[in-house]
């Protein structure tokens, strides 16, 4: 890409998601918002508006989009279970792609579109935020870093939790339908919470037990959620995701032989680190946030130095099936094995 040529994204779905990151690529001045494509005319409307897009390239159908106009990338910001086939039409026609989480529903879907990925020459990013904070990417150099000491320690024991008032906010909205949604809060807001535990530690989950009090009849609306994971080394932990509290708290800690990292946040702010020492100290570590990217910015670097997106594929792999997994464990009642990879 020239200084003079900009990346042509066309955004599907103009929605919150659409026209949040639409905003982020047309305030970089390397891209710009082309094209649109939603189901519903209202919003397709509003989102044009928001992003500049003219009625002349507003479209209803988005494989039309697809087609119709000269694209470089496509932001897909749509339901979740309908991601995997937009990803996909828009490799299919060599578009790189910037997905929101999770990356799709499915764990066949998940592992195809991890090993596409890998072998393309299309980026593909996936919409975990948290891999573009610095107290995650802080946190995430004790266990995964290039020092001599991430190589000797390793994750014994975590505890992970976000609360929301999510099950009355998002009542009779597409993300309480379970056929757009893929299930409840835990394929939503708790999708990055599952991210920040695996991709933060670097653990790989082997097994999980899980208990949901569910909100639909059909058992497939979760309203809360709490799952015991065992992972590969040996570790353990907890992670949990509650719908029905007043107001967003967000804790993730994790134990090792040396002490703890503590991941704190309130609604929907910057996150905050603090360690633990093995005497009980607690340390506030520099973060340096000067360099912080947007997901605009970072999808677009990794096009034009051709390096790994922050969130990939792969990463929602492994989110998906600990998701999947979870729901089975929870309807099932009995302790389900998470496999990530087709056996």
């Amino acid at each position: 890409m020239s200084q003079v040529e900009k990346l042509r994204v066309g955004v599907i779905g103009g929605g919150y998601i659409g026209t949040t990151v639409g905003r982020l690529f047309n305030q970089d001045p390397r891209s710009t918002v082309t094209a649109l494509a939603d189901l519903d005319a209202e919003t397709r409307q509003t989102g044009g508006e928001t992003l500049y897009v003219g009625d002349g390239s507003q479209y209803e159908d988005y494989l039309e989009m697809l087609d119709a106009e000269a694209l470089d990338a496509v932001l897909v910001g749509t339901p979740h279970t309908l991601h995997y086939e937009m990803v996909t039409a828009a490799l299919d026609r060599n578009l790189h792609v910037f997905c929101d989480k999770p990356l799709t529903t499915d764990l066949d879907h998940a592992r195809e579109l991890a090993d596409r990925a890998e072998s393309s020459e299309q980026v593909l990013m996936v919409g975990y935020q948290r891999h573009l904070n610095p107290a995650f990417e802080t946190a995430r150099e004790r266990w995964q870093g290039d020092t001599e000491s991430a190589g000797d320690l390793s994750p014994d024991y975590l505890s992970a939790e976000i609360t929301q008032d999510w099950i009355d906010r998002f009542e009779g909205k597409w993300r309480t339908d379970p056929d757009l949604s893929g299930g409840g809060n835990l394929y939503d807001t708790g999708s990055h919470l599952i991210d920040a535990v695996l991709w933060t530690t670097g653990l790989t989950p082997s097994a999980v037990s899980a208990e949901m009090v569910f909100a639909d009849d059909e058992n497939r609306v979760d309203e809360r959620a709490v799952l015991t994971v065992e992972f590969e080394n040996g570790a353990h932990g907890t992670i949990s995701v509650h719908s029905d509290a007043p107001c967003v708290r967000e804790h993730i800690h994790v134990w090792d032989d040396e002490g703890a990292v503590y991941l704190e946040g309130r609604q929907w702010e910057e996150r905050e680190l603090e360690t633990i020492e093995a005497d009980s100290t607690t340390v506030l570590p520099y973060i340096d946030r000067s360099k912080q990217k947007n997901k605009a910015e970072a999808f677009i670097d990794c096009i034009e130095t051709g390096e790994e997106p922050p969130a990939t594929a792969r990463d929602a792999l492994g989110v998906t099936a600990l998701t999947e997994a979870a729901y089975e464990a929870a309807r099932s009642g009995e302790k389900v094995e998470v496999n990530i990879e087709a056996s």
